[in-house]
């Protein structure tokens, strides 16, 4: 028995000790149960005998097939779901647009419709062209004017949008000519005039597309006559900084053609850089309307 005697002070310590683990375990306990109890009763059903019944909740997602986009005439007072999907807008931006309607809410110009939340930059530019909002939307004071003498509308600020069988010649329209092709707004309408100038014109409507988000059911309205003369730059006297300006001229081949030039001589041709790995048959092909010698 005296090999198991322990003095007083180690007593005190070992039994220290335990209090603390039992203590430790009992936390842990604690805590997993009131985990479990938390995760597993979501869901609080009533039964016939009046008791309380703890049910876990499951939860299932419809992921759903995401469809593209569809762009035609709507007026966001009176679109249903159906429309407003077919549109590309989320399902929750449809609901909102319901509260909202529900609320009293009118949309009286196509820039209320930009206050839709979640709804971007890039989606309001695409929809812009295609909202229409009924005359019964409109202020009430309207009516009392509408049969005093209506000013000439002003075709400047609005438009009127081309018909299907119409075609305007792309590297001779302006802004406000642009505008008259549906779809495009003044945004894209500054666009395309920007980008014809930095490419010297347009050999195909195609390069429209190269704008990034251009609507493509725009191109349809624009025609380039055989005949059409582009701005060209020539290679052998442009500087490496006046060179990469072009959209279709990166640096790597802008230096590329000013040291062909140092180390060879004048260029004739396009196709005498086409041994060098920056200029593709692509390239050169795209880049050939533009360029003289």
């Amino acid at each position: 028995m005296k090999f198991f005697y322990l003095q007083k002070s180690d007593r005190h310590v070992i039994t220290l000790l335990l209090c603390v683990i039992a203590a430790a375990l009992a936390v842990i306990c604690f805590t997993d149960s009131r985990e479990e109890d938390s995760s597993a009763l979501q869901e609080v059903k009533t039964t016939k005998s009046g008791k309380t019944k703890y049910q876990k909740k499951t939860y299932t997602y419809n992921q759903g097939q995401t469809r593209q986009p569809e762009l035609f005439p709507f007026d966001p007072n009176t679109a249903d779901s159906t429309e407003l999907l077919r549109l590309g807008l989320k399902p929750w931006q449809v609901v909102n647009i319901y509260k909202y309607r529900a609320a009293g809410g009118i949309y009286r110009k196509p820039r209320d419709f930009a206050r839709l939340y979640g709804l971007t930059l890039k989606q309001y530019r695409q929809l812009e062209p295609y909202i229409r909002i009924s005359e019964e939307n409109l202020p009430a004071e309207n009516y009392f004017y509408k049969y005093e003498p209506v000013e000439e509308r002003d075709t400047v600020k609005y438009p009127v949008k081309l018909q299907p069988e119409e075609r305007i010649v792309l590297n001779r329209a302006d802004t406000a000519q642009l505008r008259k092709v549906p779809g495009i707004g003044p945004y894209f309408a500054r666009k395309i005039v920007d980008y014809r100038e930095r490419l010297g014109g347009y050999y195909r409507v195609q390069q429209l597309l190269e704008i990034e988000d251009f609507p493509e059911t725009a191109v349809n309205f624009f025609i380039i006559p055989d005949e059409t003369e582009f701005r060209k730059m020539n290679l052998n006297r442009l500087s490496l900084n006046e060179l990469k300006r072009h959209p279709y001229i990166s640096f790597y081949q802008a230096r590329a053609i000013v040291d062909y030039r140092r180390l060879h001589g004048r260029l004739e041709s396009l196709h005498q850089l086409q041994l060098l790995p920056d200029f593709t048959p692509e390239a050169i092909e795209r880049l050939e309307p533009y360029v003289e010698y």
